[in-house]
C-alpha cells in the first residue's frame, strides 16, 4: 500500500506526560511524530490525538500537543482507540480510507487499535520509528503480528514521501526540510 495525503487521517495514540518517561526512545518517538504532524498540516491530513485515561497518565506531552495545533485530543478508557465509540466517529467522520498511526504503546494501546482498524476495512499503516514500548522486544513483537495481520509498517520518511508523491509538489521543500 502506498500512503497518500489525500486518503491518510493521522492518529497519534496516547504520548502522555507519565507514559514517555519509561518508553525506549521517547525522544525519537516525539521528534518523529512532530514531523508526521508538522507534514500533515502543510498537507492537509487530518489529524486525531488520543489519551488513555489522562486523569491518571496526564495529558498529550507538550511537543506533540503544540504540534497537532487545533487536532482534538480524544480521552479514552478501552486500550483500542477504535473500541470508543466516540473516537471511531471521529475516525469515521475524516472519511479517509488509510489510517496512520504512532504513538505508544507499541504492544498495547497502537496494536489493539491498528488491528481493529485493519478489522474494520481501514487500510492502517503504523510508523515504527514513531512507535514505543517500555521494552524493544514488545515493539518487535507487535510489529510482527501487525505485519502478519496485514498492517502496513512504515517510517517516519516513508510516510512523508508517499504523502508527497513527487518532488513536484508545491511542499516538497518544506517537507524535506524535516528530515534533515
Amino acid at each position: 500500500m502506498l500512503l497518500s495525503a489525500a486518503d491518510s487521517l493521522l492518529l497519534i495514540v496516547d504520548i502522555q506526560a507519565r507514559l514517555l518517561p519509561v518508553m525506549k526512545d521517547g525522544d525519537r518517538v516525539v521528534g518523529n511524530t512532530v514531523r508526521l504532524l508538522q507534514a500533515a498540516g502543510a498537507l492537509a491530513v487530518p489529524v486525531l490525538l488520543t489519551e488513555q485515561y489522562p486523569e491518571g497518565l496526564g495529558a498529550t506531552v507538550p511537543a506533540v500537543r503544540a504540534a497537532a495545533g487545533e487536532a482534538p485530543a480524544l480521552a479514552k478508557k478501552d486500550f483500542s482507540g477504535y473500541a470508543d465509540p466516540v473516537i471511531r466517529a471521529r475516525i469515521a467522520d475524516c472519511g479517509r480510507p488509510q489510517v496512520v498511526i504512532a504513538g505508544i504503546e507499541a504492544h498495547v494501546c497502537v496494536l489493539q487499535t491498528a488491528l481493529q482498524l485493519a478489522a474494520a476495512h481501514y487500510r492502517v499503516a503504523v510508523v515504527a520509528d514513531a512507535v514505543s514500548s517500555r521494552h524493544a522486544d514488545s515493539v518487535a513483537v507487535a510489529g510482527r503480528r501487525m505485519a502478519a495481520a496485514g498492517i502496513t509498517l512504515a517510517t517516519t520518511e516513508m510516510c512523508l514521501f508517499e504523502w508527497l508523491g513527487t518532488a513536484a509538489h508545491p511542499e516538497f521543500r518544506a517537507i524535506s526540510r524535516l528530515i534533515k
